[in-house]
């Protein structure tokens, strides 16, 4: 089923080139989109097939699992929904490892960024332009749009969309769709086109709303354009398939040319910390990393450069290189909490958790449950065995993020080394359910309840959990 799912290419549009009009219009005229569209898909319908691609990717695609990459993602979609036609801004923003540049929009509110869009984007503005886009694709109900057009739009064959529009992002296979049938070829190019146009007008706007440069988006035309040139006979299928012109730039930048009050181009301090660390992420020897990094520096006395070098001195073992670089950021910058959480993960990296205990507790009375500095604090409570306080702080998140496999899995671990068998099964069974490995869920199910027998409360919960979980493998085996 898998393999047949590969060779069909999602009909959601996942594209991030930019077709942008030369007469750009802020108050812009959307479509109608009534009861025509939410009488074929409802949009309880539309978080139903979400939570099915979550699952797909979830179980197909690696994952960045780096909470402060995540609450920079998370934060900056939320505020740019804002200025959005969204209505329902209960996203799922996923991060895929993945250094080729990509993003997309799936029903029910998923987001989808890969690692490579970060370090193609030269600043916030630009990076910030494809968000634009991909938030306008969900405002505009793109997914039920398409579906609308199509001859087959019962709810079943939505749900093999979706897992074939997964497929295809977990594999970094777009092009996989062409051996698949041809009205769906037809339908899935021929409303792309129009929907990208839509998305591109409605997302421009809302990027100027958004008070970031008109010409962000004409940049970043520049750096994939840059990018197709620079990869000669290996070009990403994602330009192969929406090819970038010289006549598309020029129309970006005029498009840009038109708006009346341009802003200047915005960055933040936060996306070059974020474009470091990921720079980093994607170094495999860290001494090579020093190096590479000490030369750029060299050329660019950036935030952002200095950043990454203190992370390869981390990652290098070289901790008081590191301090000295992280504590000079940090007098530049005192109150930036990527910084001060990045130097209380290079303390506890080099055995003084002490000291990066302090530094998140004083942050933590400023921002109190946030995420990063709560795993972060998990991390080094863990570090000193002190395992039940662990456990209780990602309890405490997982009751604000409850569908984040990282979270569960990470459980688990504290559990296992804690001694807390029966949770660590039932952890494990809620990692895998997100996952949608039904079986294994329940094979962890299983082990918990042999556990319980002598406690009815406990038994009585894993028992319902089984019998979801049953009744979901008998759904996904048409049964």
């Amino acid at each position: 089923m898998k393999m047949k799912m590969k060779k069909l290419f999602f009909i959601l549009s996942v594209s991030i080139i930019l077709n942008i009009y030369a007469q750009p219009e802020l108050n812009l005229s959307l479509p109608e989109l009534g009861d025509r569209v939410s009488g074929v898909v409802s949009t309880d319908q539309e978080k139903i097939i979400g939570n099915e691609f979550l699952k797909q990717i979830y179980s197909q695609a690696p994952l960045i699992s780096d909470p402060l990459i995540q609450e920079y993602s998370e934060l900056l979609i939320y505020r740019l929904s804002e200025y959005s036609q969204v209505k329902d801004r209960n996203f799922n923003i996923l991060l895929i490892d993945d250094k080729s540049l990509n993003a997309f929009a799936a029903p029910g509110g998923v987001i989808g960024i890969n690692g490579g869009l970060f370090l193609n984007a030269k600043n916030e503005g630009q990076f910030a332009s494809v968000l634009t886009h991909e938030l306008a694709h969900l405002s505009q109900r793109h997914f039920a749009r398409n579906i609308l057009n199509s001859r087959d739009n019962n709810f079943a064959s939505m749900l093999i969309m979706v897992s074939a529009m997964a497929a295809a992002i977990a594999t970094n296979n777009p092009t996989a769709f062409m051996a698949g049938p041809a009205f769906l070829q037809q339908q899935s190019l021929r409303y792309s086109r129009l929907f990208e146009r839509e998305a591109d007008r409605v997302g421009f706007n809302n990027l100027i709303n958004a008070k970031y440069a008109p010409n962000s988006m004409g940049e970043m035309f520049e750096q994939m354009a840059k990018l197709r040139r620079l990869a000669g006979d290996n070009i990403p299928e994602f330009l192969l398939t929406h090819p970038v012109s010289s006549s598309r730039v020029a129309d970006a930048f005029n498009a840009a040319d038109q708006v009346e009050t341009p802003y200047e181009n915005k960055d933040s301090l936060n996306f070059q910390l974020i474009r470091g660390r990921l720079q980093m992420r994607y170094e495999d020897i860290p001494l090579n990393s020093v190096r590479k990094m000490k030369g750029l520096i060299e050329e660019s006395f950036s935030n952002e450069n200095r950043y990454a070098l203190s992370i390869a001195y981390m990652m290098s073992g070289q901790h008081t290189n590191s301090l000295k670089v992280i504590d000079k950021l940090i007098d530049e910058n005192p109150k930036n909490l990527i910084l001060n959480n990045t130097k209380a993960e290079i303390l506890l990296n080099a055995g003084k958790s002490k000291e990066a205990l302090n530094i998140v507790n004083i942050f933590l009375n400023i921002s109190p449950k946030n995420y990063p500095l709560t795993t972060l604090k998990a991390k080094i409570l863990a570090y000193d065995k002190k395992l039940f306080a662990a456990e209780e702080l990602i309890r405490d998140q997982l009751l604000r993020r409850n569908t984040d496999p990282y979270l569960w899995l990470y459980l688990s671990e504290i559990q296992r080394d804690s001694k807390n068998v029966i949770g660590y099964h039932q952890s494990r069974a809620e990692y895998y359910l997100l996952l949608g490995q039904y079986e294994d869920a329940l094979n962890q199910l299983q082990f918990a309840l042999k556990l319980t027998e002598s406690n009815f409360e406990v038994s009585e919960s894993i028992i319902t959990k089984i019998n979801t979980t049953r009744k979901s493998i008998k759904e996904l085996r048409g049964q």
